[in-house]
């Protein structure tokens, strides 16, 4: 709860401002009022002396313990006067950091920062060459590095230096900047590109420039640039220009991690280890210049400052911004739908649609064709691609013809070959405003789910959707008549014409108008309709609103087990029988769990059909209930049906339609 000057909040509130950044879980809104805030701690052991105070408390979780630099011998475990060399340099470290500190001019702060590199750069160096020995050396190098880098930044900001590296959209410097869509904000293989730098002398004296560089990749040429040591008087500017060509083979822009199957795999592969402490491996491109300062009465110190290659532009509102250069494959392949489900019974053609968007400023020719499972065909068998202009999507429709359908999965795959390379994945720019932006990479395949369900074609089902849910996707791919209703349409709907509304999930939670027209919901089943309404969060905005037909009240209880042995309750129900005989095997390869906020009391009219639970937890009964209310049927689902059907999982194909047509089966 302290308040922080810098940062003009308490350290709490800037917490929170972290915090709301996890939108999906609704903390866009949080907030905290300022004031005192406490949280107490009992000390349980120590492995350092006590270091209480005069009133036998502790006043920092930092008492006792020694922070600073020659602290940092006894910690990594390099004692003893054969090394006091090292000691001796740690002290005159933080001596200069304590004076750097504690002066307000930078002129000021600039001098006992030289004297910090310059002491930071003779202990790394005789470190490196062997003068000390001692199994902690690695330890103690990489916190000095990371002590160098920090020192570079605080001289370079005392003395005013700064530098940019921008990529202009041609062959010579942009006078403008560019929107968005027509900036250059990620390069392909053989791609030209041209890299400014500046370098600006905020100081009051000359700086002399040793060397200015673009750090790249292995493997990379510059073809041009000027890096001749040069003098910089106070105030002024020093540019210089690189021209690059992206090797063929250089990497592309993309996570050190991956999931082979995102349905199955909960725990990410690392690919690079070294980055494993990153959220995303580092830019690609970097500038830096390494520049002499000194002055008058003060030892040269050498220095660098390193900035990231990025591309400016213009935002829609006409702010200026910027963004990391990154490295893309020429061509981007996204097959849509990602996942299919076909009936064993419903017809014998699907459709694909594959989206090609190029990378490129010159326009190449491609061969865009399907993978297809053996015995499969594609009509056409595929498309010739002429390039369009950088960034602009072209869709191609492909019909399927399957054969021999059997329940079980297969995969279609997507490939576009152009100038002796093949192209098989998507990718996605994922980017925020406040978080930053990186690239999202897909395989361009489709997973397809054949599933042996019998779905009614003749009767019509509306679908109100909530949060938001691939459901009525699945529905009309297995051949069922699903017609979405808009939530603010629903007031003025005919529901006469459906035998079944469907609630997508948190319906109740997010529109305001299914809210509004429960009653319209409850007299369409009282008539003779199926409601089926799957699960929502607000518990006690649920409960409150008395939304069920007889008395319910939701809870938190949910089954995250997948796996978790699952009980029928009413075998002899009919949604167990029509039109799919329903038995254990069909939940079998549930994904992610079984379900959630489910019913935890309810009125005698409501009958419990389901069973599951948690290891060493009670049984859970209310994730699927089902209640005749007048000459209709009333049906709760809890049960995670939003992820299996999206997923093909063939028994919850089966359980979901089965619910629908619970008038049919009644």
């Amino acid at each position: 709860g302290e308040r922080s000057a810098e940062l003009g909040m308490s350290y709490v509130q800037f917490a929170m401002q972290g915090l709301r950044h996890q939108m999906s879980q609704g903390a866009a809104n949080w907030t905290i009022d300022p004031g005192d805030r406490f949280t107490f701690y009992r000390l349980v052991d120590s492995v350092v002396p006590s270091a209480v105070g005069k009133d036998g408390h502790e006043k920092s979780f930092f008492d006792g313990i020694d922070t600073s630099l020659p602290g940092l011998m006894r910690r990594l475990g390099v004692e003893g006067t054969n090394d006091p060399w090292l000691r001796e340099g740690l002290e005159r470290i933080a001596a200069d950091v304590a004076e750097a500190t504690a002066a307000r001019d930078s002129t000021v702060t600039a001098k006992p920062l030289m004297a910090t590199l310059r002491e930071l750069d003779n202990i790394l160096a005789r470190l490196r060459r062997g003068g000390v020995q001692s199994l902690a050396i690695p330890g103690i190098l990489q916190v000095l590095e990371e002590k160098h880098q920090q020192a570079e930044t605080a001289l370079n900001l005392a003395l005013g230096v700064s530098l940019t590296a921008d990529v202009s959209s041609g062959l010579e410097r942009d006078v403008h900047l560019l929107k968005e869509a027509d900036a250059l904000t990620a390069v392909s293989p053989g791609q030209e590109f041209l890299v400014a730098v500046t370098f600006h002398n905020g100081s009051k004296q000359p700086l002399v420039i040793d060397h200015i560089k673009l750090e790249v990749p292995a493997g990379w040429n510059t073809i041009s640039g000027k890096t001749r040591p040069e003098t910089v008087k106070a105030g002024e500017d020093l540019h210089a220009n690189f021209r690059l060509r992206v090797p063929k083979d250089t990497g592309y822009t993309r996570p050190y991690w991956h999931r082979d199957d995102p349905e199955t795999e909960a725990v990410n592969h690392i690919d690079d280890e070294k980055y494993a402490t990153l959220p995303f491996p580092p830019p690609a491109l970097r500038a830096r210049v390494e520049y002499s300062a000194g002055g008058a009465g003060v030892v040269p110190t050498r220095n660098g400052i390193t900035t990231v290659v990025v591309t400016p532009f213009l935002d829609d509102a006409g702010k200026k911004r910027a963004r990391p250069l990154a490295i893309v494959p020429a061509f981007s392949v996204m097959l849509e739908p990602g996942t299919q489900v076909i009936s064993t019974h419903h017809g014998s053609t699907s459709t694909v649609s594959v989206g090609v968007t190029s990378n490129l400023t010159h326009g190449v020719h491609g061969v865009l064709r399907l993978e297809l499972p053996a015995g499969w065909r594609s009509e056409p068998a595929q498309f010739a691609v002429e390039s369009k202009p950088r960034g602009e999507k072209q869709d191609f429709q492909f019909k399927v013809f399957t054969t021999g359908l059997h329940e079980g999965r297969a995969t279609v795959r997507a490939v576009l070959e152009s100038e002796g390379e093949k192209y098989s994945e998507g990718y996605t720019l994922v980017t925020r405003e406040d978080l930053g932006s990186f690239y999202y990479y897909q395989p361009a395949r489709q997973r397809v789910s054949i599933v042996d369900v019998q779905a009614p074609h003749d009767l019509k089902i509306g679908y109100i959707m909530g949060a938001g849910d691939d459901i009525p996707t699945v529905l009309k791919q297995v051949g069922m008549d699903v017609t979405l209703i808009p939530a603010e349409k629903l007031g003025g709907e005919d529901l006469s014409k459906y035998g079944t509304i469907v609630l997508g999930i948190r319906a109740y939670d997010t529109q305001k108008e299914v809210v509004a027209n429960n009653k319209k919901l409850l007299d369409f089943v009282s008539a003779g309709g199926t409601l089926v309404v799957q699960y929502n969060a607000g518990v006690g905005d649920f409960n409150g609103g008395k939304f069920t037909p007889y008395s319910a009240e939701l809870s938190r209880a949910r089954v995250s087990v997948e796996e978790a042995p699952v009980e029928i309750l009413a075998p002899d129900d009919g949604v167990f029988h029509y039109p799919n005989t329903i038995t254990a095997r069909d939940f079998d390869g549930w994904v992610q769990e079984r379900g959630l906020y489910f019913m935890n009391k309810w009125d005698e009219h409501f009958t419990p059909l389901l069973s599951c639970h948690d290891p060493g937890e009670d049984a859970q009964k209310g994730g699927l209930l089902r209640a005749q209310y007048g000459k209709g049927i009333y049906i709760y689902a809890g049960y995670a049906f939003f992820r299996q059907l999206p997923a093909g999982v063939p028994g919850a194909v089966r359980l979901f339609v089965n619910l629908l047509s619970a008038k049919s089966n009644n």
